[in-house]
């Protein structure tokens, strides 16, 4: 296929498997760590030469107080792209998450239509392996069984 294609989507063979889409978000995302590195490297670059510009007539904190909504801005772009890097993690364990879930799925699935089927076909009770013989006494008695819950693990005479 040629990119051409109206059919051809570049990411769709990453969105398809979740080790592919882990490998690009961390690539997005080490590109927009550098970039993070060059805008702390201007903030601090801009932090020092606002503040160094002083007007004829200013008051030693004028120059700060020009400079701070210019800080306050490159301050919410760091902000922004420090929630962006979190969120690309964030999306690559849950795409993997998202795989785990629908194999987890099938299988309870399964599971639950087992029990269903279990549930309304109750397997019959198997028949006693020696058959009573006429004459003979009954076996349970009720006195040969335990007397109470702490009897439970001995044999009674």
């Amino acid at each position: 296929m040629n990119s051409t294609d109206p059919s051809h989507f570049p990411l769709r063979d990453v969105a398809q498997s979740p080790e592919a889409t882990a490998r690009y978000l961390a690539d997005v995302q080490r590109v927009l760590l550098d970039i993070g590195k060059n805008l702390e490297t201007l903030t601090l670059e801009t932090q020092v030469h606002l503040r160094d510009t002083h007007v004829e007539g200013d008051r030693w904190y004028h120059a700060r107080l020009r400079a701070l909504p210019v800080e306050r801005a490159l301050g919410d772009v760091l902000k922004n792209l420090k929630n962006l890097t979190a969120g690309l993690e964030k999306s690559a364990y849950k795409r993997r998450a998202h795989d785990e879930a629908v194999v987890n799925t099938a299988k309870e699935r399964k599971e639950k239509e087992l029990e269903r089927k279990r549930k309304k076909n109750p397997m019959p009770l198997q028949a006693a392996p020696n058959p009573p013989q006429q004459g003979a006494q009954p076996q349970d008695s009720g006195y040969s069984g335990p007397t109470s819950i702490y009897d439970l693990g001995r044999e009674s005479a």
